[in-house]
């Protein structure tokens, strides 16, 4: 038999197999969905949904795309990548969706469920792979899909519309895909013939584009899973039956790509906003908002401390206090058995530890502080960035609990010790629900802050007259709006103008109302220190009311009134 034929037999292999691991995967996806919509239900019940101010940004920049004086593509903005935005648009067009931050809460709710399937299908791969390990297969797989979709943060974060759990589920699928070509490509499964785990590959760079479009954590990714393909490649370059393969056009096609969302990320804003990391120190980048919240970093300039302070935050996710030390180690003992049990399976488990060095970097030198309420200055800040280890975490689970099993021989002994492992797993999460998921928990404190002002001002819009137009920067208090129901059509905003126009835009709409608020507007609201309060044109405006809330800047109300000869 010639190493072509073979190659295609064991590519048709491989096809069969793909389709058993998606088989398997899908018959999983019932669970998380109930999980999903029962505490979406549950959240939404209790008005917790929009608690993070984040969360309300984020429909309202997806919203503002078609309900807006200038919409368009543009009002998608700089800082935040625009996959998430994008997908909510739909959900978002009726009202009703919008109001109660329904829609944005089903993309994340869609994410979660891919996710869980995804981690079965990734653990249940790499044990099926190996003859010493098949027979806990499906052990596994289980545990680790329910240590994944049993997490009390993911569950809240995902009836949000936060990013957290779209970003997860790209990163667990561009795994799942790359983890299967790579044992492909071990295989020899990779002729001209067989082009079975060329096709993974295209499915993974289209999560890695996903994944890069909705986190900048996606381009690290991106450039490791890149750097990760480029070696393999180069180690076999000698390999006769690759040179049938043309391994090294394939990932060239894959290197570009995936490099295509940060080249256009990078024009998009130099184009725009003259700048192409005008979101990394634009106004409204973690840098900005660093400086002007001021809030103390730990780690600063320190990528080690960064590092274990970012650790903690993924163990406080898992289990309540230093109990979830036991979940890292944990980690690194499944990391060493993989190692000696699964040597071709190390690659997808080391990708699952890629959050750990992006954060450290970027807590200690990118504006973006982490605070865990265990350490100095024992707050809950960020704390959601620790779910990006949930994925490690949940396949070392996994793993673990397929090696106990295997050691108890699958007879009796080997169910209690599963048993027992599920039960730690529990006690563990019963751990975080009787304290209070933290990411729950930061959040409350999020709109207990927000509330009282957003309140008052509320109350006194509630009662101007109907279809009245606004002047009022939207990008701390655009909830307000939301929250009432009021068109963002009806409000001249700070996006209201034209970005490429430098330093300013005079013929912008949003210029023009600050200089001439009557001529455009009915009413002003201007918060402390915010754009409309630094520079809107206050003559021809009655203030009407002055409200002030604990903690938060004051904000005022003005009634504009227009000149007889003044039209709009």
């Amino acid at each position: 038999m010639s190493k072509r034929t073979a190659g295609a037999e064991r590519g048709a292999a491989t096809a069969a197999a793909a389709a058993a691991l998606e088989h398997s995967a899908h018959r999983i996806a019932g669970i998380p969905a109930l999980v999903s919509m029962f505490s979406f239900l549950y959240y939404f019940r209790h008005n917790d949904i929009l608690l993070y101010g984040d969360a309300v940004a984020h429909i309202n920049i997806a919203r503002r795309v078609f309900d807006s004086l200038t919409p368009g593509l543009l009002q998608l903005g700089t800082v935040w990548l625009p996959l998430p935005h994008l997908l909510m648009i739909p959900f978002l067009l009726p009202n009703s969706l919008w109001q109660n931050g329904t829609g944005g809460s089903i993309p994340s709710m869609i994410a979660y469920i891919l996710a869980v399937m995804g981690i079965f299908r990734l653990v249940r791969g790499m044990l099926d792979a190996d003859r010493r390990t098949k027979a806990a297969a499906d052990v596994g797989a289980w545990a680790a899909a329910i240590a994944y979709g049993a997490n009390p943060d993911l569950i809240y974060m995902q009836a949000t519309a936060m990013t957290e759990s779209l970003y997860l589920a790209l990163f667990v699928w561009a795994v799942v895909y790359f983890a299967e070509f790579l044992r492909g490509f071990a295989n020899g499964e990779n002729t001209s013939e067989t082009p079975v785990s060329a096709k993974l590959l295209w499915r993974c760079a289209f999560c890695l584009i996903g994944a890069e479009l909705t986190r900048y954590d996606g381009w690290f990714l991106a450039a490791v899973m890149a750097a990760t393909l480029t070696v393999i490649v180069l180690r076999n370059r000698r390999d006769r039956q690759l040179k049938d393969w043309h391994p090294r056009r394939l990932a060239l096609t894959f290197l570009l790509m995936i490099a295509t969302v940060p080249i256009f990320w990078l024009a998009y804003n130099r184009a725009i906003y003259g700048n192409a990391l005008a979101f990394a120190t634009g106004p409204y980048s973690a840098e900005a908002i660093e400086q002007r919240v001021g809030a103390p970093n730990p780690a600063f300039h320190n990528a080690a401390v960064a590092a274990i302070y970012f650790l903690k935050s993924g163990q406080l996710n898992l289990a309540e206090g230093n109990w979830g030390r036991f979940w890292l180690a944990a980690a690194i003992v499944a990391l060493a058995a993989a190692t000696w049990k699964l040597r071709t399976q190390i690659a997808p488990m080391l990708l699952l530890w890629v959050p750990l060095p992006f954060y450290a970097f970027c807590i200690a030198y990118g504006s973006v502080p982490l605070h865990v309420y265990t350490w100095w200055p024992f707050a809950t800040f960020n704390q959601r960035y620790g779910l990006q280890l949930l994925p490690m975490f949940a396949v070392a689970a996994g793993v673990l609990t397929a090696l106990v099993y295997l050691l108890g021989a699958g007879g009796r002994h080997a169910a209690k010790l599963v048993a027992l492992a599920l039960a730690l797993v529990v006690a563990s999460y019963a751990s975080v629900w009787k304290a209070g998921p933290l990411c729950f928990l930061e959040a409350q404190r999020n709109w207990q802050m927000r509330n009282p002002l957003n309140s008052a001002v509320e109350r006194v819009v509630t009662s101007l007259p109907p279809n009245s137009r606004f002047l009022m920067d939207l990008s701390e208090h655009v909830g307000i709006m939301e929250h009432l129901g009021v068109p963002l059509r009806q409000v001249v905003n700070n996006e209201n103008h034209r970005p490429w126009k430098r330093p300013s835009d005079p013929d912008g709409l949003w210029e023009r109302t600050l200089a001439d608020p009557p001529r455009y507007v009915d009413f002003v609201i201007a918060f402390q220190g915010d754009a409309v309060d630094e520079r809107v044109n206050r003559t021809n405006l009655t203030e009407l009311i002055e409200i002030h809330a604990t903690g938060q800047p004051s904000a005022r109300i003005y009634e504009a009134h227009r000149s007889p000869n003044q039209s709009r």
